[in-house]
């Protein structure tokens, strides 16, 4: 068949997908279980916004504590749902029956590994809104906003690299 024809094809997770699914999945529940523990514990008012130096420049009702599980379960669903369809994502020209595989996998992976991290600093940003509500925080780590941005790009980078790669 002449491409861009792509197959469906149904390539077994990784052992590497699978950790970072278990770890991405498990931080983000796991800070879900901390505001439900936490919430007695809770003011009325917690942050609702911060700054680019991590202050918060917004304080707002406890009950926003659940905006970044909802917007996080909805990331996590979609991506989930895109890393079971290799076959729509975006490939270059030179796909062909004899590389299919690899760059499905590629592309898979590279999804899986943004979609973990970002499950992991949704839980770490719900697990620091907690702690800043309950005053024993100021404010986020200065750090926070760029180490995310780097951080996310990474497995991008190294996915692009890969499938130049790919012959």
């Amino acid at each position: 068949m002449k491409y861009p024809y792509r197959p469906i094809l149904r390539i077994p997770k990784t052992k590497t997908e699978k950790i970072f699914d278990i770890i991405g999945i498990g931080c983000f529940l796991v800070s879900i279980l901390y505001i439900v523990l936490q919430w007695n514990h809770l003011p009325d008012q917690i942050p609702g916004h911060f700054n680019g130096k991590g202050e918060v420049d917004r304080w707002g009702s406890k009950y926003e504590l659940f905006i970044l599980p909802v917007i996080g379960l909805f990331i996590l669903l979609l991506n989930t749902a895109f890393e079971k369809a290799p076959h729509m994502h975006n490939y270059p020209k030179r796909l062909n029956e004899s590389n299919v595989e690899a760059f499905y996998l590629n592309s898979r992976k590279m999804l899986n590994a943004m979609k973990n991290l970002c499950m992991v600093f949704f839980a770490y940003l719900n697990f620091e809104m907690v702690q800043i509500g309950l005053k024993q925080k100021e404010s986020l780590d200065p750090w926070f906003i760029p180490a995310f941005i780097v951080i996310v790009f990474i497995p991008l980078a190294i996915g692009i690299y890969k499938q130049s790669k790919i012959k």
